[in-house]
């Protein structure tokens, strides 16, 4: 675990330096919730939604974009690595690649946990939050929220690169397929009244499970019209465990001619 340890502070110390990644993976999510829910909240009045405001309601779904956008971000650090020659050493050192790879991917999941609870520090003094729970536990529901998508992102984030060869590639498929993910998950509309297929395609969406668990855990009143804590909870814990898993199933190896 040192290895594993040191490269995720390397990554940290890298994303801390990137100042405009840095600042555009939190500023962009907020501008979105800003003009995005205050357009809607003034111009359509969405009473009908759980939050009875749609700026309250758009808040899970733009800590999960957070999210996504950091998976998507942090892994590039794979390429910049494997193309500077920086990837190659570390594989070439006694460490199993394996805890090579888990540095880097725990590097990720701090990184999204963190941009995304800025987020959601910044979101909560403007927004009516219900906080069923009591702040504290609510906090807590939030973060473990948080830590189980990011480590099924990231884990998500490490197939696609391992497989990869190249970053803008690499980019295409993430926005191929985490995007569509995104919208379809509840984030910026209810699923409640959608078409039937449009329901199906977001209950067997994982992000729908972590989108329901932040809404549940910040401004429901109850839990009614939810899916529930317990279920959330069940399908990101095994989601994220077994996709986090596959991602070390194929490892980069040192060739003549590099990776």
């Amino acid at each position: 675990m040192t290895a594993a340890l040191i490269l995720l502070e390397r990554d940290l110390r890298a994303v801390a330096r990137a100042r405009s990644q840095l600042y555009s993976s939190i500023i962009t999510p907020l501008i979105f919730l800003v003009f995005l829910g205050a357009g809607v909240t003034h111009g359509l009045q969405p009473a009908n939604l759980p939050a009875g405001n749609f700026t309250a309601f758009l808040v899970p779904g733009v800590v999960v974009m957070t999210l996504v956008f950091s998976a998507t971000f942090s892994s590039a650090s794979y390429y910049r690595d494997r193309d500077n020659g920086v990837l190659r050493v570390l594989l070439a050192s006694p460490h199993s690649p394996r805890r090579i790879l888990l540095g880097k991917s725990l590097a990720g999941v701090v990184i999204g946990v963190v941009q995304a609870s800025i987020v959601l520090a910044i979101a909560a003094p403007f927004v009516d939050f219900r906080w069923q729970y009591g702040v504290p536990a609510g906090l807590a529901v939030a973060v473990l929220v948080m830590v189980l998508t990011a480590l099924l992102l990231a884990g998500v984030a490490q197939v696609f690169a391992s497989r990869i060869q190249s970053m803008q590639g690499f980019h295409l498929v993430m926005n191929l397929v985490l995007f569509p993910l995104l919208f379809f998950s509840g984030a910026f509309f209810p699923i409640a009244d959608v078409p039937t297929w449009l329901e199906v395609l977001a209950r067997v969406n994982p992000l729908t499970y972590a989108v329901d668990a932040l809404q549940v855990a910040v401004y429901a009143e109850d839990t009614s019209g939810f899916t529930g804590l317990p279920i959330d909870l069940a399908v990101l814990g095994v989601l994220a465990a077994a996709v986090f898993a596959l991602s070390f199933a194929r490892v980069p190896r040192v060739t003549w001619s590099g990776m």
